[in-house]
């Protein structure tokens, strides 16, 4: 059993990690809710767009074809990106920005993979979609990376608070079974049963999105890191060649990149001149068919004058845990069966917190030095404010 002092140390640290996240996590929890069900919230609301609705086997266009398509829509803007949908293969998506290297996009196209119509239009000035005000509140709460840093250590926290729950829970519930509930005492000791219960029987899962959360809120300067060093170590041998002006086909581009890879689909084809490819190539971003593979880039090097593909590298470790945590977080694994456990898990993630905001606003009275002295005889309480009975055992 743990010392008195190293008790009061780790409730301490509970205590005080609790309540400085707990009103920033019941946000994250409350707001990440819907955010499980993105995808099937959107369709409901009409904000996804739909394919056209053509015979079954219509043959897909080529991309170079949809590429010109966007880029007669706005001849001012350059095409920075193309992705596809990964739950709808006759979808494609058309960034473009005002200049190749521009840090955002200025619109946005979502086009049909089989006729080249534009299905959809975003620029940064459009009005937000609820899904899309209810992830920037949850995702920096609309303050950029100043906001998503903040929540990561918020997140962090509670990560903390979960250790540390974990380690007082055992003292505290040793005259307890695990699982009771005291239903016959006052509403605080009920509810502090039912938050030591809920938070004990979930911590595994709690750390595990706490933790992907973390995780989730460094993408920024983990993407700008694989920038930096992998990416740059990639297109360094090629920076000093003269730019053509003229590129290769996209749509053989990506063919090639099929062919190095094979059994792989694309994600996303980057254009020369963004943060995501060289200045003179594209780099197509492919992944794998299965749940877990299909959570990972690897990223290939194509020259621009002819389509062939000139390197490719795995993501390096810490990238690799960025897009491994990224689907976990939200439980996107599993189809609509995981969706519902992991919405389940954040209702009963949302009672923890707010019970424990309940019971910090409904904070005993009785000292903590008298509360620790009767865990440590094995002692019982009274229900009194002001005083605890300890019943000494017989050779004491």
């Amino acid at each position: 059993m743990l010392s008195t002092s190293s008790l009061k140390r780790w409730l301490f640290v509970h205590k005080w990690t609790s309540l400085i996240c707990t009103v920033f996590l019941l946000m994250l929890c409350i707001t990440g809710l819907p955010l499980i069900f993105t995808h099937e919230i959107e369709h409901a609301l009409g904000d996804h767009p739909e394919p056209l609705d053509l015979p079954t086997g219509t043959a897909r266009t080529s991309l170079d074809t949809i590429v010109a398509r966007a880029e007669a829509a706005s001849p001012d803007a350059v095409v920075q990106f193309v992705s596809t949908d990964p739950d709808e293969a006759n979808l494609w998506y058309v960034g473009m920005g005002e200049t190749a290297d521009a840090v955002e996009v200025s619109v946005f196209y979502t086009l049909d993979a089989r006729t080249a119509d534009i299905l959809d239009t975003w620029t940064p000035n459009d009005d937000k979609t609820l899904m899309d005000i209810i992830f920037r509140l949850h995702y920096d709460m609309f303050a950029g990376l100043p906001g998503t840093l903040f929540l990561g250590a918020m997140g962090l926290l509670f990560v903390v608070a979960l250790v540390s729950g974990g380690v007082v829970y055992a003292p505290f519930m040793q005259k307890l079974r695990f699982g009771t509930v005291r239903k016959h005492k006052a509403n605080r000791a009920k509810w502090l049963d039912l938050h030591n219960l809920l938070g004990i029987a979930t911590a595994l899962w709690l750390l595990v999105v706490g933790a992907t959360g973390v995780i989730n809120t460094l993408a920024i300067p983990i993407y700008g890191l694989w920038q930096q060093t992998e990416l740059a170590d990639m297109t360094r041998p090629y920076r000093n060649d003269a730019a053509t002006g003229e590129f290769s086909s996209a749509e053989q581009a990506v063919a090639s990149a099929l062919a190095h890879a094979p059994g792989m689909k694309l994600s996303f084809l980057s254009f020369p001149g963004n943060d995501f490819s060289g200045p003179h190539h594209y780099v197509a971003y492919v992944r794998g068919t299965e749940p877990f593979s299909s959570r990972l880039l690897q990223p290939i090097l194509i020259d621009t004058t002819n389509s062939h593909v000139i390197d490719s590298r795995e993501m390096p470790l810490y990238a690799k845990v960025l897009l491994l945590s990224q689907p976990l977080h939200f439980g996107d694994y599993g189809g609509m069966p995981l969706k519902i456990l992991w919405a389940l898990l954040t209702c009963i993630a949302i009672v923890v917190l707010g019970s424990g905001v309940y019971l910090w606003l409904q904070k005993r009275k009785i000292p903590l030095d008298a509360r620790l002295r009767a865990l440590q005889f094995g002692a019982e309480e009274t229900n009194s404010p002001s005083v605890v009975y300890v019943r000494l055992p017989e050779n004491s």
